[in-house]
This record gives C-alpha cells, sequence and structure tokens, in this order.
C-alpha cells in the first residue's frame, strides 16, 4: 500500500540519518545535556553491573557485616544501616528498583497518554470531548494524594506502584499529543493523503505519530523525573515491595529507626542525593531535548 507514501514527496522529507545526526551534534554542543547524559550513564552502569559485586550476604539483615547506625569509616565509606549493612552498598543495588520503576510507569504513560491524545486529536466531536472530559478530570485531581490511594488499594509491590504513577501521570502527555496531532493535522499533506483514501489507521500512525513523537520523547524525559519521585515518596510511606532495597525504602528505615533524633545524617543524607542527582540528569536531558526539537523555547 503506498498510498500514504505518495501523500508526502520525497524530496520534502529530511532524511533520517541526516536528522539525527543534526540533532546529536545540537545534542553535544550543551554543556548542561553532556552534564545529564554523563549522570545518567553512570547509574545506569552502576545499576545493570551492581550483581557483580553485590552478593545476597551483603543486604542480609542478619548476617550484617557490620555494627548498627556505625559513622563513615574505612570499611563503610556512607557508615551502616540500622542492621550493620553498608549503606553504600545499599545506595548502589537502590538504584535497581528505583530506576526500573521510574521508567516502566515512563513507558507505560506514554503508551496510555499518546494514545488518548492521538485519538482525541484526530477524532473531533464526540470522541474528543470525552477524553478530554476524562483528562480534564485527573488534570483536577492532586496526583501525589490520588496516586498513595491507588496504591493502597492495590496493595504493597512495585506493581502497585508502577501502575499507580501511570495511572495518575497520564493527563499530561494527553494533552500535549492532541494539541500537536491537532496542529499536523492541519498540514496539507494530511489533507492530500485524505483525498487519496488513506485510512484513519494509516494517518494516525505513518503519518500525524511520526510527526508528534519528539514531543512524546520529550515529554518522557521530563516524565521519568517526576515518576521516580514519585516511587521515592510511595516507597518512604511503606507501600513498596518490603523485601527490596530501593531509594525510597532506606530513607523509611532510617526515619523508623530514628535516625534523625540520633543524628545519623549519613543513613539519610545519601539516597536523598541520589535522588537529587537522577532527577537532575533526566532534567536537563529533556530540557535540552526539548530546547533542540523547539528552538523557540531556547530564545
Amino acid at each position: 500500500m503506498t498510498v500514504i507514501d505518495e501523500a508526502v514527496p520525497v524530496a520534502a522529507r529530511p532524511p533520517r540519518l541526516q536528522a539525527l545526526r543534526q540533532f546529536a551534534r545540537e545534542f553535544a554542543r550543551r554543556p548542561a545535556a553532556m552534564a545529564g547524559l554523563a549522570i545518567l550513564v553512570a547509574i545506569t552502569v552502576l545499576a545493570l553491573t551492581a550483581p557483580l559485586f553485590i552478593h545476597a550476604s551483603d543486604l542480609d539483615v542478619i548476617n550484617a557485616p557490620g555494627q548498627p547506625i556505625s559513622p563513615p569509616s574505612a570499611r563503610f565509606w556512607l557508615g551502616t544501616d540500622y542492621a550493620g549493612r553498608s549503606i553504600l552498598t545499599l545506595l548502589i543495588w537502590g538504584t535497581r528498583p528505583s530506576l526500573a520503576i521510574g521508567v516502566i510507569a515512563t513507558g507505560l504513560t506514554m503508551v496510555l497518554g499518546s494514545a488518548l491524545g492521538l485519538l482525541a486529536g484526530h477524532f473531533p466531536g464526540v470522541t474528543s470531548r470525552v477524553l478530554m472530559a476524562v483528562t480534564d478530570f485527573f488534570l483536577a485531581m492532586p496526583t501525589l494524594p490520588l496516586a498513595i490511594a491507588l496504591a493502597a488499594v492495590l496493595g504493597q509491590g512495585d506493581s502497585s506502584i508502577t501502575i499507580a504513577i501511570a495511572v495518575t501521570s497520564w493527563p499530561g502527555t494527553a494533552r500535549v499529543v492532541r494539541a500537536q496531532t491537532l496542529a499536523v493535522e492541519a498540514r496539507p499533506f494530511i489533507e492530500r493523503a485524505k483525498a487519496l483514501g488513506a485510512r484513519d489507521s494509516q494517518l494516525v500512525l505513518r503519518q500525524v505519530l511520526p510527526n508528534v513523537a519528539p514531543f512524546i520523547l520529550v515529554q518522557a524525559t521530563l516524565t521519568v523525573a517526576s515518576a521516580i519521585l514519585t516511587e521515592t515518596t510511595l516507597t518512604f510511606l511503606g507501600l513498596g515491595n518490603p523485601t527490596d532495597v530501593s531509594w525510597g525504602a532506606i530513607i523509611n528505615q532510617a526515619f523508623f529507626q530514628g535516625a534523625v533524633s540520633a543524628g545519623a545524617w549519613w543513613y539519610i543524607l545519601p539516597p536523598g542525593i541520589a535522588i537529587l542527582i537522577v532527577v537532575l540528569g533526566f532534567t536537563l536531558i529533556g530540557r535540552a531535548v526539548e530546547n533542540i526539537l523547539n528552538p523557540r523555547m531556547s530564545r
């Protein structure tokens, strides 16, 4: 089927490889973007390689190698927790569930929000009004309390937190995608494709979606940061998997084990700083991608 391919002249389409190279050059010229990329690469490599140098015995509460809540030393660079485990070890291992939940929840958010935004933008009338009414309802609801309620109803666990984040985070994406869909469908090549007999599925998947995809990418990079913050908050409140070691779980244990009153700063600050660094990395990349794809933002 070549109807859609004939709708847009080949000469009018910039080569994808050339566009990708241009994007990479623009990205590399921005120090903040490269700093964010370096942060995320380092954190990702650390999370993927953690099982190579961290064993189950290092996370064992019963046979912990150190004394409870000991300050930093030559053996334990960031001190120990309430059971005598190394805070540095827990911090490195905690990158795995925190990043995994944040990325998976963001993926679900993008799929749900993009699908509803494309449908609302492509099908005007009743369909658009209904979908936007549902979107406005979720936008009016406070996100964090709704996520807490959903996670509590679904029960403790990583799956519950992931679903809660996705269900409460999609409205912003839906709004952005709908607006961009309306802008794309107002272009002449969409009218030519319709005149040539293109079906709705062809228009949405082969014409609208590729043009909206850059904005979805920008939204995704910014959503990951908020998803990680939400995951940390829900885990801190005790809604995560109690057997997992994550940054939110470390802060939760530090709070309930009296680390604040004991002055055990090494128990509280490291996971908080780790969360801040990862969120900063995603935010720097997201803002850079947004400015590259939409030059008016940089002005």
